[in-house]
């Protein structure tokens, strides 16, 4: 490791004082806020380090994943992240939306609307599906911090129909909410979960036979005609102090009419290019496009490798996500539809631009969207 310049130490001494600051009280959080939620235990940790993708006490990516690839300091770095002002990191107005009343939309039109950031509402075969639900105010574990976008949010756990299938692909605070899951608990069905995640779910109150858990290729019937594959992501895990306790997944809904990916959190890799071969096609699939950076490119795409990982899926259409309500990267906020807006020119996918709230209908080939973000 190189040496601090004298201009570096100071903040790499105060990001030292407050790590030790954070990790001596680390103890009263966790016992104070449920919403950080309960590793495996028992016959579920069992279970997890019987997956041939739990090694050496944790979950592994399928080829090496650095976290931090920074040439700075890891403190000094994330010191000038949390505390250097970025220019047009948040919209100067509220971003434009379209405030859906889910619940009226007929069950057997095949849909899917953006709820802003990762979180989508998805009716396929008659059910209705909810993935990744953000309806809180915040992506952390505390209400003061990340705060999203400014301007009214329609959408709630009290003003959701009921829930066929909960989706959760991994368990980040800005994936997995607890004030959402707590309040959406007597609406849900069925959730289908990457191993381990289902711990949180049952710490919380939902009931041991509605959570399922699954492993990389593994596939759950929802009905005779949905089925779900859970599918391999490049990112990591984790609510607390220590990572990759539960693992993380992409996922392939399947219909006898359409198929529907969602990548979840993930950096590029081979992945993407093994599911377009092993599904053929993808009608919709539904990426990350969002929160990337040089200092963490292997966990998060940049936009061009979401316009690749599109093509190795053999999409008909993309639908971007992980943006437009959270600051969790350096990026301007517009900047991730700039530039995948750049990168689909001249490819065989339809890019898939709607505000917050839009419907977009799953069988219409032609349907567009404009610029919102311009």
């Amino acid at each position: 490791m190189r040496h601090l310049s004298g201009q570096e130490m100071k903040p790499f001494i105060i990001s030292v004082v407050v790590i030790m600051l954070i990790a001596s009280a680390a103890s009263l959080p966790f016992v104070l806020n449920a919403g950080f939620g309960q590793a495996p235990q028992g016959a579920e940790k069992s279970r997890v380090e019987a997956s041939p993708n739990y090694r050496d006490g944790v979950f592994n990516n399928q080829l090496p994943t650095p976290g931090f690839t920074s040439d700075k300091n890891m403190l000094v770095a994330w010191w000038e992240f949390l505390t250097v002002k970025r220019e047009n990191a948040r919209p100067a107005q509220p971003l434009p939306m379209v405030a859906t009343d889910l619940a009226n939309i007929p069950l057997q039109e095949d849909v899917t609307v953006w709820l802003g950031h990762s979180s989508w509402y998805l009716q396929l075969a008659g059910k209705r599906i909810l993935i990744d639900p953000v309806f809180s105010s915040y992506a952390a574990p505390f209400s003061f911090l990340n705060k999203a976008f400014a301007g009214d949010y329609p959408w709630h756990a009290k003003n959701m129909p009921e829930i066929d299938l909960l989706i959760i692909s991994h368990d980040h605070y800005d994936h997995l909410d607890y004030a959402t899951i707590k309040a959406l608990i007597p609406k849900v069905k069925r959730a289908v979960v990457p191993l381990g995640v289902g711990s949180h779910l049952r710490y919380w109150g939902m009931n041991e036979e509605r959570v399922t858990e699954a492993d990389w290729q593994e596939q759950v019937e929802i009905s005779p005609s949905l089925s779900v594959h859970v599918l391999p992501a490049r990112h990591f895990s984790g609510r607390g102090i220590k990572r990759n306790q539960t693992l993380w997944a992409s996922f392939m809904f399947v219909t006898p009419q359409r198929k529907i990916y969602y990548s979840g959190d993930s950096g590029y890799g081979p992945h993407f290019k093994a599911i377009g071969q092993q599904f053929g096609f993808v009608d919709v699939a539904i990426l990350e496009n969002g929160q990337y950076d040089q200092d963490w490119r292997y966990i998060h795409m940049h936009p061009e490798e979401t316009a690749q990982a599109a093509v190795d899926l053999h999409a008909a259409a993309v639908l971007p996500g992980h943006s437009g309500r959270f600051v969790l990267a350096k990026h301007t906020w517009d900047d991730p539809y700039k530039r995948l807006a750049q990168a689909s020119k001249g490819k065989a996918y339809r890019l898939l631009t709607p505000m917050q709230g839009e419907q977009v209908e799953l069988a219409n080939r032609t349907q567009q969207f404009r610029a919102w973000w311009e």
